[in-house]
Formats: C-alpha cells, sequence, structure tokens
C-alpha cells in the first residue's frame, strides 16, 4: 500500500476543495467580494484558495521588464507604482485598522523588491526568461497577500502561503514542469495542517521556485495548472476554475452568440479544446486531475448560481461533436525529401525541431514528404537550415486550425461530410485526423477562420427558438444551419 493510500481520509484531502479564481475575478473589490461569498458557500468543503494576479498585471509587469531593459527605467517605474497605487487602494476598500497596515508594509517591501529589480534590468539590458519569471511572480504575491487580508477582514481564518515554497519545478524558465515528488511532499506539509486547524490556505497561483529557490512560472495560464497541481498533491474532493464565463462552452461566444454552455466533458475530450486553442483552461490543468481522478469544475464568478461545466473521466453531451474550437496564427511547413521518408529523416526533424523548441501541433507524413502545422515561425529559417542536406523546407503563414471535438469523433464518417459541406466553398485544403480519436481539424486561411466555424456551428448545433406556447400547447422551433 502507497503512502498516500496509508493517509486517513482527512489527510487526503477527501473533503478540501480547491478553488483557483482569475484575474477577472479578483479585479475589483466588487470582485473580490463575490470571491469571499462564494468561499463561505464552501466552508463545509474546507476550501484552499489559488489566485491569479490582478486583471492585466501581468502584461504590466511584463511591459515594466521590457521598457527597463531598454533603458526607459521611468516608464518601468510609472507603470509598477500604477500597480502598487491599484493594490493600495483596494486594500483600503477592503480591509481596516492593523489589517490594512500590516498588508500595507508587505506591499511596501514587496514593491520595494520589484523597484530594485527593474534598476538591476536597466543596467543589465538582459531580460532574459529567468529575470522574467522573477518579474511576473510578483504579480501573483501581491494579489494572494491581499485576498488572505480581505478573507481574513471577512471573519474567515485564512493563511497566505507562498506558491514558491511549495511547488518545485525544473529549470525551464517561463514553461517550467513541476518535480512531483517534491511538490507533493511540501504542499501536503504546508497545507495538511493548516486546514487541520480551519483555516483557508491563500495561495497565489502560475509560480513556482527550483530546488534552489530560483522563481519559476508554469506558462501564461498556468494558475489552473497550480490549482490541479494542489488538489491533487492533497487530493482533494474537486478542483473549482473560477472565471468570467459560464463554463465550457460549444465554441467562443464571440463568435457564436448561439453558443451553449457544455453540462459535462470527459477529461479527454477537455485536454483536447485546450490543446486546440479553447483558453478557458490552461492545456496542462487536466493531467494532475486525470491521474488523480479529481473531477474539474468550470464556473462563473459573476454568476456562482450557475450549474458551469463538469469535466470527469467519462462523461457524454449526447451529441457527435461535444465543441468547436480555433487556434489562430498557425504555420503550415512541408518538408520534402527526393530519398523519401523514413526513421532515420523523421528522427533528424524531431531532433532538430526540438532543438530549436519548434513545438507541433499536428503532423503527418506521405511517401517523399512530412506536413506539419506548428505555433510560430520563429525557428523555422534555422531548421530549414540545418536541414538543408537531407529535405527541403518550406512554410505558408495565415492559416488557422479549427478543430471538432467528441468523443469517437473518427469513428463517425458522416461527421466529415457535413464538415466539408458546411466549408465546401471556402478552400479548407486538408482535413487532419491526428493520434486523438477524439479530434477532427480543418486547415483554412485565417482570414476564413471565424466564418468557418460559425458555419461548422450551425451545422452541429441547430439554435433552437425561444419555447412559444399557443393555448397551453409548447412548442420549440429548431433551424439547422
Amino acid at each position: 500500500m502507497s503512502g498516500l493510500q496509508r493517509q486517513s481520509r482527512f489527510e487526503r484531502g477527501e473533503d478540501v476543495v480547491v478553488m483557483k479564481f482569475g484575474g477577472t475575478s479578483v479585479e475589483d473589490a466588487d470582485a473580490i467580494r463575490r470571491l469571499i461569498g462564494i468561499v463561505k458557500s464552501r466552508l463545509d468543503a474546507k476550501p484552499v484558495l489559488v489566485v491569479s494576479a490582478l486583471a492585466g498585471v501581468t502584461d504590466q509587469l511584463l511591459e515594466a521588464g521590457i521598457a527597463a531593459a531598454r533603458g526607459h527605467l521611468g516608464s518601468a517605474l510609472s507603470t509598477v507604482r500604477g500597480i502598487y497605487v491599484r493594490h493600495e487602494e483596494l486594500a483600503d476598500s477592503l480591509l481596516s485598522g492593523s489589517a490594512y497596515g500590516s498588508l500595507d508594509r508587505e506591499l511596501r517591501n514587496e514593491f520595494q523588491a520589484l523597484e530594485s529589480l527593474l534598476r538591476h534590468l536597466e543596467n543589465s539590458r538582459d531580460f532574459d526568461l529567468k529575470e522574467q519569471d522573477r518579474l511576473l511572480s510578483f504579480g501573483e504575491c501581491f494579489s494572494s497577500a491581499l485576498v488572505a487580508g480581505a478573507v481574513r477582514e471577512a471573519g474567515l481564518h485564512s493563511a497566505h502561503v507562498d506558491a514558491r515554497g511549495v511547488i518545485v519545478t525544473d529549470a525551464r524558465h517561463g514553461q517550467a514542469s513541476p518535480l512531483w515528488d517534491a511538490t507533493n511532499a511540501r504542499l501536503r506539509d504546508a497545507l495538511n495542517q493548516l486546514v487541520q486547524e480551519g483555516r483557508i490556505p491563500v495561495l497565489g497561483g502560475f509560480i513556482a521556485s527550483t530546488v534552489d529557490g530560483v522563481p519559476t512560472t508554469l506558462g501564461r495560464g498556468g494558475s489552473d495548472f497550480s490549482a490541479a497541481i494542489v488538489g491533487a498533491a492533497i487530493g482533494a474532493a474537486r478542483v473549482e476554475i473560477w472565471t468570467d464565463v459560464d463554463g465550457v462552452m460549444t465554441t467562443d461566444p464571440k463568435l457564436c452568440p448561439d453558443a451553449r454552455v457544455i453540462r459535462k466533458l470527459s477529461f479527454e475530450e477537455a485536454a483536447d479544446l485546450a490543446h486546440f486553442g479553447a483558453k478557458v483552461l490552461h492545456p496542462a490543468t487536466l493531467v494532475p486531475a486525470m491521474r488523480e481522478n479529481i473531477p474539474v469544475y468550470v464556473l462563473n464568478s459573476r454568476h456562482p448560481e450557475g450549474h458551469g461545466t463538469e469535466i470527469v473521466a467519462r462523461a457524454s453531451t449526447g451529441n457527435r461533436v461535444s465543441a468547436i474550437t480555433m487556434k489562430r496564427n498557425v504555420i503550415s511547413v512541408e518538408i520534402q525529401s527526393q530519398h523519401g521518408v523514413d526513421s532515420a529523416l523523421l528522427n533528424r526533424v524531431f531532433a532538430v525541431l526540438e532543438q530549436h523548441t519548434c513545438a507541433v501541433d499536428i503532423m503527418g507524413t506521405s511517401t517523399n514528404r512530412i506536413s506539419l502545422l506548428v505555433g510560430s515561425e520563429v525557428a523555422l529559417p534555422k531548421v530549414a537550415a540545418e536541414l538543408h542536406d537531407v529535405a527541403e523546407v518550406r512554410w505558408e503563414n495565415h492559416k488557422a486550425l479549427v478543430c471538432l471535438v467528441g468523443e469517437n469523433i473518427r469513428r463517425q464518417p458522416e461527421v466529415a461530410s457535413r464538415v466539408f459541406a458546411a466549408v465546401s466553398d471556402m478552400d479548407a485544403r486538408v482535413l487532419c485526423q491526428g493520434a486523438s480519436e477524439r479530434t477532427l481539424s480543418l486547415l483554412v486561411d485565417e482570414a476564413k477562420a471565424e466564418e468557418s466555424v460559425r458555419r461548422l456551428h450551425a451545422a452541429f448545433f441547430p439554435k433552437v427558438e425561444p419555447v412559444r406556447d399557443w393555448g397551453g400547447i409548447s412548442t420549440a422551433f429548431c433551424q439547422a444551419g
């Protein structure tokens, strides 16, 4: 029996809910008050909170770092002083008396360290990923301290926990990966006692550190991943992702006003959606949740009464297609060799792609050609140069990948035929069936991407007209696209 299995039910966290609140859920005083109300509704479940930086702060910190490294220290300091004023005003509206004074001292110390870092960047003129991680970590430190203080002011027993001390990663700055054994041990040591004492731990998301204590980040949007890491470490009953939408939608509601909430998804479907462009979840979020079979809920902090989306091991939406998503800025790459495609060429190609950190979304091969879809063209000239002795590398920009996700979608040929019928006049040149049984992807010109999503959504999610009551007879009208 494993050590985790030997733990008591309480120690395994089976009564614990990990609640992640995104930047828009902590963007102002009203949002933080809503957060507190939601937390109060979860007290029986022993909440652990993971919070993002306030909306917009991460981008502002990045801008300040770039400005400082270019020698524009005045502009950088002005930006971070604006961030400081924003946090101070929030603290003033949410806290009183000694609580405000304590948080004010903490924030001042952190902002002094931030300003020192900006001065260092001006002198060094070197804003590499290591320094970027160090700079961006301030946003989550500020917000988690602020939220912990506000929760405490509301009469709840909170405890601020610095995520950099409990989530341990490798040194791959900008996109670090957890060192699971060390992370799990530190999280259990830090959180179990607090929860047992009836306190509410509050951690910043997105941030971590190496074994040596050097700050790292989990990549943009990584607060979702942080919540799943915490949930898996303590065996939580559930992980809740609180955001500003009602759940995972059938497509981007900005493109299709008829998009609807998906009530239940499988882990695999949700992971595919995240990988192919859906922005509700960080792509890595579901890995630890899947491993420990912890359900994940996507909920709206502005409408906490909603049901949201439940993501579990097995689920069925009842539709052939669960959702349609889109990834912009895709580059179509053709690697052609007159000597044919064999294992030696494939190994060479992937070694070069990995060397230059060129991630591949989809790959296909034929007798003498390898077709790839990648997300950035930055590394492609170097890739082409290194492969010039064995193959010719060409690429096209301004493409988009439109992806349909649904259980066993590959085994339903009628789905492909309906896709082609919907976009037959749009030069949809490639229909990709990747390794996943759940995805069907279409490559289109970026200028046609939004229209293709709208057409496909109309084809697979017919608009339901409002129910009309004619003399006691209720009738719903469906209009297919």
